[in-house]
């Protein structure tokens, strides 16, 4: 039996997610715990949110190869014309895109290029945070995925109706209503004593909760303590029951990416009731050592997101799910004096998914018409991406959520 003095002094600890306080059905998951193949969404499509942090050089993914002023501006980066994975007569894939090439000829990816916002921020922090905002003014409250989750509070979701795949949560999925839960290792996520993960037994939950319920509920905070334990306990018991019975339809690739892409699976699959998914795949600063480094993430991702859904359509969860890419910019067109490229703009998104429109979306910036320094004019706004995914997608009306209504683009297949 667990002692307050244990609890108190930091002897067992339980993952903590500021949750509301709605509860888990357990008998129906555990019914999708034994039957994932069989699990059912409980609130409608989902969007999957992948971050590419750093900067991901959209002129190496998607290359406008037939313009001489790509290898002109690289000598040393172009990609060698017999080597792309031609979409087009004048763009095509990296060639370590293998998988989103075949998912391509299969009609199921979309590419957005041009994708930026006016007086461009060349700084990490500032132009993620911007993103993560969907505002490049940060005059908008949370992030825009936050603010879509709180415009969704009245549908009826669980702990995992927003979900990170990593140790955070992340800012633009921070919301004022609906809090998220956020998990990098199932594992670690549930009862630990002495830093050894332990079985949430119906006993330490039951310490757990009357350790709570001595702080007076009319105390200050005393019913949001009560209730986060109480769902903490069951989200962590639900998706220990989902990790254990989930089998993965195809092999992962040895990654943290890909881990965490195969956690989200487990959640769909397992029916716990997600709409939004986020994971991140660091790396794309490439100021040096790209000509190595940036084929290497660009395998990582291919990998990662083909694994994923393959692993969804052998469950029967393709058509749910939708995977947009982001970053916070891309890079110079020239390459610099280490043979690499600087802080850019105008990148682009990679939108994958059953119901997507396969398509090349946004006009080409010029290669040679450039603004600061030598980067690339814009031809997409990225809130026009964000309101297409918001509306198009997860059907929730986006102008009071992104300040006004933008342009939406016809990426998704008409219903």
């Amino acid at each position: 039996m667990l002692s307050r003095r244990d609890f108190v002094k930091g002897g067992v600890a339980l993952v903590s997610i500021g949750t509301t306080a709605n509860s888990l059905l357990k008998g129906a998951v555990a019914f999708a715990a034994q039957n994932p193949a069989l699990a059912q969404a409980s609130s409608g499509k989902i969007l999957v949110l992948v971050q590419l942090a750093g900067g991901n050089d959209f002129t190496n993914t998607l290359v406008p190869y037939a313009d001489p002023a790509y290898y002109a501006a690289r000598p040393t980066l172009g990609t060698p014309a017999e080597t792309l994975l031609k979409l087009d007569d004048s763009a095509a894939l990296a060639p370590q895109l293998t998988g989103l090439k075949g998912l391509w000829d299969e009609g199921r990816v979309a590419f957005v290029r041009g994708v930026g916002y006016p007086n461009q921020n060349y700084s990490h922090f500032k132009s993620m945070a911007i993103w993560e905002a969907g505002d490049p003014e940060l005059k908008l409250d949370h992030g825009w995925l936050g603010r879509t989750l709180d415009s969704m509070e009245s549908e009826a979701h669980d702990p995992f109706f927003g979900f990170n795949a990593g140790g955070s949560t992340p800012p633009a999925l921070r919301s004022e209503h609906v809090p998220v839960t956020a998990v990098a290792n199932p594992n670690d996520f549930g009862f630990r004593e002495r830093g050894q993960a332990v079985q949430p037994t119906a006993a330490r939950s039951s310490t757990l909760m009357k350790l709570y319920e001595e702080y007076p509920a009319n105390s200050p905070f005393g019913v949001l303590l009560e209730t986060t334990a109480e769902t903490a306990v069951s989200a962590s018991t639900s998706l220990a029951a989902v990790h254990q019975a989930y089998v993965p339809a195809v092999e992962y690739p040895d990654s943290s990416f890909a881990s965490g892409l195969k956690l989200i699976a487990e959640t769909i699959a397992g029916g716990l009731g997600i709409r939004v998914g986020h994971v991140t795949l660091g790396g794309f600063d490439t100021h040096t050592n790209q000509q190595e480094d940036h084929p290497a993430l660009l395998q990582t991702l291919d990998e990662g997101l083909t694994a994923f859904y393959r692993d969804l359509a052998a469950h029967g969860r393709a058509d749910d799910v939708v995977v947009a890419t982001w970053t916070e910019f891309s890079r110079r067109v020239e390459e610099n004096a280490n043979g690499s490229t600087d802080h850019g703009s105008a990148g682009g998104m990679i939108v994958l998914g059953n119901g997507v429109q396969r398509g090349i979306y946004g006009d080409q910036p010029s290669l040679t018409n450039l603004i600061d320094r030598g980067n690339l004019l814009y031809t997409v706004d990225f809130r026009s991406v964000y309101a297409t995914l918001i509306e198009k997608w997860l059907g929730v009306p986006s102008s009071d959520l992104m300040g006004q209504q933008w342009p939406t683009l016809p990426i998704f297949r008409a219903a």
